[in-house]
């Protein structure tokens, strides 16, 4: 195991008009290559229990990181912030969490929680050593967010749209965003000041719903972070693929550039943005049904 008790830490700017990007990777050269751009955050992703029957039936990302890829992508970039997502709270968690700080994480991530009692849990755990950031992807989750930031250390946090549709029973994962579920809880976030990112984002010009269109309901709720989704690096396993499928520092170069330009919008083009969105989800939400139905 290797051991680093203290890695670097680069600080996120404090800017509103600045996004962090997280980047799932097991892979240590394609870590060294994506963490050449600024606050980008390599993303080890050690959750299994319960994900894939939960998702069964979702293309979505089901890892296979093992907890060697922790030591692994740390050796390879040790000056980045290096974010581990661990498994729901269960027996062996303490185990589990002390592991992965000891192979060098800077901050843990906590999906599949329900209340305020269990995360309350694994900032006890955690014991101040690195940084937590729960993922707040269940209805229970969101439904107790305001308390957990009120009672709770939570500096930083982050929403997942895919269980929590799943969650909710809902069609596709950005209705969260356009059926306003998410505003009560954006808004706490806003009053708290607790930095807080939301689910992932594709190429600009990209993505069942276009990436600026995202991007936009971003600025408007108040979120500064993004998950890099694997259609943004074209599915790439190995450095050779990512440098043939895309040019990476550039198109993180337009996404931030589309971030900044719409922190400068005014709150009436964002409600303008606001409404296209929910316009383009019924739209893509009635095509999918429709797909299902004929299926």
């Amino acid at each position: 195991m290797s051991n680093s008790a203290e890695p670097a830490r680069q600080p996120a700017p404090e800017r509103s008009d600045w996004l962090t990007l997280y980047m799932i990777v097991n892979d240590p050269e394609i870590a060294k290559y994506v963490c050449e751009v600024e606050d980008v955050w390599p993303f080890v992703d050690l959750e299994y229990l319960g994900k894939a029957e939960r998702q069964a039936h979702v293309d979505s990302w089901k890892s296979q990181h093992r907890m060697t890829d922790v030591s692994r992508i740390r050796e390879a970039v040790p000056q980045a912030n290096l974010l581990v997502r661990v498994n729901p709270l269960h027996e062996t968690s303490k185990q589990e969490i002390d592991e992965v700080i000891a192979r060098g994480a800077n901050a843990i991530m906590l999906p599949m929680f329900h209340d305020v009692e269990t995360l309350a849990k694994f900032y006890d755990l955690l014991d101040g050593r690195v940084e937590g950031i729960p993922l707040f992807e269940t209805a229970g989750s969101i439904r107790v967010l305001p308390q957990a930031i009120d009672r709770l250390p939570v500096d930083c946090l982050h929403i997942g749209l895919n269980d929590l549709h799943l969650d909710l029973g809902l069609t596709w994962m950005f209705q969260c965003l356009a059926d306003g579920y998410l505003e009560e809880a954006a808004s706490a976030l806003r009053a708290a000041g607790t930095r807080f990112g939301v689910g992932g984002i594709a190429q600009v010009g990209k993505g069942t719903l276009s990436a600026e269109y995202v991007l936009r309901e971003h600025v408007r709720l108040g979120s500064t972070a993004t998950i890099l989704s694997r259609s943004f690096h074209g599915f790439s396993t190995t450095k050779e693929e990512l440098l043939a499928n895309v040019d990476f520092a550039d198109e993180v170069t337009k996404l931030r550039a589309v971030f900044a330009e719409s922190s400068g919008m005014s709150p009436l083009s964002l409600e303008e943005n606001r409404r296209t969105v929910q316009q383009k989800t019924r739209e893509i939400v009635r095509t999918m049904e429709q797909a299902r139905k004929s299926a």
